[in-house]
């Protein structure tokens, strides 16, 4: 087993058993679960930045099941949600402050000579593998737009 990030996770689920901790336990199984369907289905062995992925992923999903659940009122599954939430994002590397992120963005721009929307792609090329896990996607391709726009 080469990852950290996998070792970790294994040591804080046998912490979790020990503690009794249910929910903390319930979530790390989920996430232990996501990795092994990853490494069965594609044969291979997750490295760190793969594993971070896979968890801002499931961060993700919660957020978007917390957004249909306070449509429907249901403020009980809001809670579950968001308790799962608060479990990975302690796995997660910390989140990277706004001018960080904009730092990164206008490093990777002046690299790609990017002078347009149309040079997007690029610029996400070099900026998603430097902040995957450490920000939301979605507002940092709003940056990036905004900026090359200006």
């Amino acid at each position: 087993m080469s990852s950290a990030l996998k070792s970790s996770l294994q040591d804080e689920m046998k912490v979790a058993m020990k503690a009794g901790d249910k929910p903390r336990l319930g979530v790390i199984r989920l996430i232990m679960s996501a990795l092994k369907q990853v490494e069965v289905d594609e044969r291979i062995e997750l490295d760190d930045t793969r594993i971070i992925a896979i968890m801002d992923k499931m961060v993700k999903q919660r957020r978007e099941s917390i957004s249909q659940f306070d449509k429907a009122g249901r403020d009980d599954l809001t809670k579950v949600e968001q308790a799962e939430i608060d479990i990975i994002q302690t796995f997660l590397p910390q989140p990277l402050s706004e001018s960080e992120i904009e730092d990164i963005i206008k490093d990777a721009i002046s690299k790609t000579g990017a002078e347009s929307i149309k040079d997007m792609g690029k610029v996400m090329g070099i900026v998603k593998p430097l902040i995957v896990g450490r920000g939301d996607m979605g507002v940092i391709s709003g940056t990036i737009k905004t900026i090359l726009s200006a």
